[in-house]
This record gives C-alpha cells, sequence and structure tokens, in this order.
C-alpha cells in the first residue's frame, strides 16, 4: 500500500512550474501504459495553457490549487479549488487562471 500527500505534491509541482520554461510540471501518480486508471498531477503557473489536445478516455478533472479554465470550441467553464470536472468528449484546452493544479483521473478500456 503506497500514499502521496496532495498538498505536498502540489506545492512541489507548482514551484517546479513557475520556474520551467513551460510553465508547467506533471507527475504520473498512478497508473502506467499497462494499466486502465491513470491518476496524474498537473500543475500550471498563472497564464500557461495546455495547448488543444483530444480527449484521453473517460476523464475527470478535479482542481486542487487555483483556478482554471476548461475550453472546447463551442463552449467553456471555469472551475476552482474542491471544483470536480468531466473532461469533455471533444478537442479542449486547459488555462491557469491563478496558479493552479489539478488532479486528471482517466479511466481506459481493457
Amino acid at each position: 500500500m503506497s500514499s502521496s500527500s496532495l498538498p505536498a505534491l502540489v506545492e512541489q509541482h507548482l514551484a517546479t512550474a513557475r520556474t520551467a520554461s513551460s510553465g508547467r510540471s506533471a507527475q504520473t501518480l498512478y497508473g502506467g501504459h499497462e494499466r486502465t486508471l491513470h491518476q496524474t498531477l498537473i500543475a500550471l503557473a498563472a497564464g500557461r495553457k495546455l495547448d488543444e489536445h483530444e480527449n484521453p478516455g473517460e476523464a475527470t478533472l478535479h482542481v486542487l490549487h487555483g483556478r482554471v479554465r476548461l475550453a472546447t470550441a463551442t463552449d467553456a467553464v471555469e472551475a476552482a479549488a474542491g471544483d470536480l470536472l468531466a473532461i469533455p468528449d471533444a478537442r479542449h484546452t486547459l488555462e491557469a487562471l491563478d496558479d493552479a493544479a489539478v488532479l486528471l483521473t482517466v479511466a481506459k478500456p481493457h
């Protein structure tokens, strides 16, 4: 059995994101290529974004810190720490409105 301190990881990855040229930092917390469930912590410095990309599969985004905007070509939603979003089944972007950290959970079919 293993455990991770999400608050400690959020602080660590936000510090890295603030100084990284990409403005982001990420770590897979659970899962891998052979698993159907993946959880990844993603930290973004304020104003940085993940460019438009495909839906990773059935997925949710739990905002752990700050505020983000999740947007498709036709819709957008803003979320703050504590909010849980369903990732739309469409190409989308993720933008940090403040320094932000999210937990992405993806369930892929066997």
